[in-house]
């Protein structure tokens, strides 16, 4: 702990005691007349590892830095010289010395699970309620909780045999985590055994018992700035977060790299307290501040609503005080026997709940209103604004979806605007900060542009539709982003062509459509120059000279092209971006037609006469194929050798029942298709879709500007998915691995 530390923590009020600069208690056996070397290591290890307990877990440190690593580096030089004392529990072997090559898994001793969201005092108030109400009727007394911060860090399980740290893993998907002691060994406030005073509480001494604790990893904010200052030095990318910094770092390969990124750890639970002599989470706390471990210091135990209000709302005043992220307040029933009468729902403690604080909102200058062009033609104005910190990161620009949600938020050019992370996630324009305010209220209200910003096309809003789109297929803006898709695992499935060599090829001029991929040649393509530069071992990017594909990938990439001439109408219609037409759509009309085409001379009718297609798609198809410079791209796939056939015309399109037991709700404004049309294609395939979210949800859809069934799954816990995992399911028929 440095000077600066001590007066930081001085003034926060936090009691300690420092010897004088350099100064520490004696140690027995130290200086000239030390003993044996074992009995000397044993000693320092001694010292050390109660240095470490009294600076972590007690916030009371015993001696300065400079002591502390003059203890450190005399017991390394009394271990070098006698490697035979060298042991696992060595102070000196916090920093593991190999780089592993996976991270093994691991099964926790119970289920890690998540915890039930209060969004707002009145949900709070709902649950201690219920809480009351259900210990009441199994004849329990007056509920006392503990109120305790919720740290913005990653889970981590710890597990401890015969009072020794044996594991350490991540909360993974709450059953199996990921194994990654070695990378927790360079944690110093994690101990690598349990002290004297908790061990004498755990049956026969903790021998011949495992016990797994649990808590969060997180990185100190006054790390996490120097963390990003490194990074800025070395030309790498910064982190956006302290949480992400610190799973990333607890991540690590290598256990040196997370040796030196200053993690830290507060430890707030057990996944069975039987072997422990304990009753409740307040008695708990303090038998892990007995075994060494570091405990939040602002933990309380309150006996009643009125005070979890009160510890909740100085908690969010104090939040920018605390030197780690908080983004709320856990509370839990105080008793374990009482916990243990509440169980849990399927998902989550009906003990527990966590109080979630507001986004953290701040105030800036809207200077800009820019619009982007994607890959479908949708125009979607996006706010610059003065750079401004929120929630951990700085943020300068944020989505406003769409000109209704421009005109619902009355934002305008000038104003201040009040801005906020949704979810602590996603930066967001919340509104101008006074509506009513004379400046904001004569400023000129924004329009979106009649003409495409990149290729100056018209642009269209189709009746009943939110967004305005530009429908050239030859639109730079959106060429990069379609030619990408056209080379994708579900269109063309070419291997090697990668965002970065798209667009360099863009650049370069050597792709205008997709088309073009046909027409390269592997002259061509070899000398297309990446524009980077990386250091062979460790890909680091150096400043200099770009390099070139060159022959031997560019010959492996053209072989790829190649190839996906013979992937069929299916994946072309998909590769070509039609608007609404995904995977399983293309899969429909191309089983339907079998030909570019007899789907061309198709009539809209004709064409939203298929099962799981409306009059939507079936109008957005017709549209395509009345742009003539469409028509053209498609004529030179056809001279260019791309099969415009489909293999198998005429076979009924199978629709395997794979979705059969789940429950979608569908939200928000999709690109690909309606709501209604999504709703249908996710029938076919055996699912459930519902206009509301309850528990029994399966999943929620959520595309731009989703609203209050958002707000309401995240409540609950339901997984949520974006447009990208829809068309993941449409075309697979499986739900992709969803995290949280």
């Amino acid at each position: 702990m440095t000077d600066r530390d001590a007066r930081e923590m001085a003034a926060a009020g936090t009691q300690f005691s420092l010897f004088g600069q350099d100064q520490a208690p004696e140690v027995p056996g130290g200086g000239a007349g030390a003993s044996a070397p074992a009995t000397r290591a044993a000693e320092l290890n001694r010292i050390l590892s109660h240095a470490a307990y009294a600076y972590y877990a007690l916030d009371n440190p015993e001696m300065t830095d400079a002591q502390f690593d003059r203890y450190l580096v005399e017991l390394q030089e009394i271990e070098a010289a006698h490697p035979e004392l060298v042991t696992p529990d060595s102070y000196t072997q916090r920093v593991g010395g190999y780089v592993s090559e996976q991270f093994a898994p691991v099964r926790h001793a119970q289920r890690m699970y998540s915890i039930d969201d209060a969004m707002d005092l009145d949900e709070l108030d709902e649950w201690l309620a219920r809480t009351e109400e259900a210990l009441a009727a199994a004849g329990e007394g007056p509920v006392a909780y503990t109120c305790e911060l919720k740290i913005d860090g990653l889970g981590i399980a710890l597990t401890y045999r015969d009072g020794r740290l044996v594991r350490a893993a991540t909360r993974g998907d709450g059953t199996t985590g990921e194994d990654v002691t070695q990378n927790a060994l360079t944690i110093k406030d994690i101990p690598t055994t349990l002290g004297k005073a908790g061990l004498a509480r755990v049956a026969d001494g903790g021998f011949g018992h495992s016990v797994e604790v649990r808590g969060e990893v997180y990185m100190p904010k006054h790390s996490f700035v120097r963390l990003n200052e490194e990074n800025d030095a070395a030309g790498r990318a910064p982190f956006a977060n302290p949480r992400n910094a610190a799973a990333g770092s607890l991540r690590q390969k290598d256990p040196k790299v997370t040796a030196a990124r200053d993690l830290e750890t507060f430890i707030y639970a057990v996944a069975d307290e039987g072997p422990l002599d304990v009753s409740t989470q307040s008695d708990f706390l303090d038998w892990l501040r007995d075994c060494g471990f570091s405990v939040n210091p602002h933990a309380r135990r309150v006996a009643t609503a009125a005070e979890v209000h009160a510890y909740c709302a100085d908690a969010l005043a104090h939040r920018e005080d605390l030197d780690y992220d908080i983004d709320g307040v856990v509370v839990k029933v105080d008793s374990f026997a009482s916990q243990a009468s509440l169980g849990f729902t399927a998902r989550a403690p009906r003990w527990s709940i966590a109080f979630k604080f507001p986004p953290e909102e701040k105030s800036t200058v809207l200077r800009e209103i820019r619009v982007q062009v994607g890959r479908t033609g949708v125009l979607t104005p996006v706010a610059e604004f003065d750079p401004v910190v929120v929630a951990g990161s700085t943020i300068a620009r944020a989505t406003l979806h769409n000109i209704d949600e421009v005109r619902r938020k009355d934002v305008r050019v000038g104003d201040t605007i009040v801005v906020h992370k949704a979810g602590d996630v996603i930066p967001e324009v919340v509104g101008p900060l006074d509506r009513e305010d004379e400046e904001h209220l004569a400023r000129p209200l924004w329009e979106m542009p009649a003409t495409c910003p990149s290729c100056g096309s018209p642009v269209v809003r189709e009746e009943g539709e939110v967004a305005y789109r530009c429908v050239s297929i030859d639109c730079p803006a959106q060429a990069t982003e379609r030619l990408i898709h056209w080379g994708s695992r579900n269109a063309m499935d070419i291997d090697g062509l990668g965002d970065e060599i798209v667009g360099r090829m863009v650049e370069q001029g050597l792709l205008l459509d997709v088309a073009d991929f046909y027409t390269l040649t592997t002259d061509e393509l070899a000398a297309v120059d990446t524009g980077r530069v990386y250091e062979t071992s460790t890909k680091d990017h150096l400043e200099g000279d770009g390099i070139v594909v060159g022959p031997t990938i560019a010959g492996k990439i053209m072989g790829q092209i190649e190839e996906s001439k013979g992937r069929g109408l299916a994946r072309v219609l998909f590769g070509l971006g039609i608007r609404h037409v995904g995977a399983n759509v293309a899969a429909l009309l191309a089983n339907t037609f079998g030909s570019m085409e007899r789907l061309m001379l198709a009539q809209e009718a004709d064409i939203s006469a298929i099962d799981g297609i409306g009059p939507k798609i079936a109008a957005s198809v017709r549209e395509f194929f009345s742009i003539e410079k469409n028509v053209a791209v498609i004529e030179r796939l056809r001279e260019s050798g791309v099969s415009l056939e489909q293999e198998g015309f005429g076979e009924a399109p199978k629709k395997p029942q794979t979705l059969a037991g789940l429950t979608f709700v569908l939200t928000g404004t999709l690109q690909g298709h309606t709501r209604t049309e999504a709703g249908n294609l996710l029938k076919a395939m055996g699912a459930k879709v519902s206009g509301s979210v309850s528990k029994r949800t399966s999943y929620v859809v959520a595309g731009e500007a989703a609203g209050s069934k958002l707000t309401k799954a995240q409540q609950l816990g339901v997984p949520v998915l974006d447009e990208a995992a829809l068309d993941e399911i449409l075309a697979t028929g499986a739900v992709p691995a969803v995290e949280g």
